[in-house]
């Protein structure tokens, strides 16, 4: 497994999803309640990180993580992995995300994928006062940069890159080509990091960029690329190389 040169990165491109904001758990868990399903936002956040690498690999059939059909999946493998006292509350596991998916992607008053990943906004304050220059690189529809905006992090970040704005997603090596020449980014002065392995590393190795894995409770397994539990552990890291 290649070493990152943690001492020699410049640039960090940062996936939005799971990296720097969640899936609004709270909200998840009320309409989960609203339908006869008690759980927890620890639970569902736990279900979900353990979720990723089944829906990584079913990538090369769907293609796209944008798909409804990648959402349902997604959420069909997320639910899966609750508790079995969640599980057992659920009879018709179908049924329930046919019914939970429309709720939550097509509202008009929320959104689905909001909640900030606790310690985050700490870590990309100490990455950002590294002089690293950071950059969102994320796979979206197109509201990404309104949605830091709103949650006051916007000015963190020399560019955002959205899929939803540029026309083509990780891991295809565009949008990372897309994020080097309008950041002016050298590809080995630079490192990826997310939490999708057929998404963020592949894309980013694509491009001759270094990629890293948020793996924050050890679900992903026998891969070849290096993984940290979250971005506190990466600014730790960070900050010990450049002291060197």
């Amino acid at each position: 497994m290649k070493q990152i040169p943690y001492k020699q990165i410049e640039t960090l491109f940062l996936d939005a999803g799971n990296t720097i904001v969640s899936m609004d758990f709270r909200w998840i868990a009320t309409e989960l309640r609203n339908r006869g399903v008690r759980t927890t936002i620890k639970a569902l956040r736990r279900a979900e990180a353990a979720s990723r690498p089944f829906t990584s690999k079913q990538l090369s059939q769907l293609k796209s993580t944008e798909l409804a059909q990648f959402f349902l999946l997604y959420l069909r493998t997320m639910l899966g992995s609750l508790p079995g006292t969640a599980l057992k509350q659920i009879k018709d596991m179908d049924k329930l995300v046919a019914d939970l998916a429309p709720a939550l992607k097509n509202s008009k008053t929320r959104r689905l994928w909001s909640m900030l990943m606790p310690g985050a906004p700490k870590a990309l304050d100490r990455l950002h006062a590294m002089g690293l220059q950071l950059v969102v690189v994320s796979n979206a529809d197109g509201t990404v940069e309104a949605l830091f905006e709103e949650l006051g992090l916007r000015h963190l970040f020399k560019h955002v890159v959205d899929s939803g704005v540029v026309g083509y997603e990780k891991p295809d090596p565009r949008i990372f080509r897309h994020a080097l020449s309008v950041s002016g980014a050298a590809p080995d002065r630079t490192l990826h990091v997310g939490d999708v392995y057929d998404v963020d590393v592949a894309g980013a190795r694509a491009t001759g960029i270094h990629a890293l894995l948020l793996d924050p409770f050890d679900d992903w397994k026998n891969i070849d690329c290096t993984r940290l539990p979250d971005l506190a552990a990466l600014a730790a890291i960070m900050e010990t190389a450049r002291k060197r």
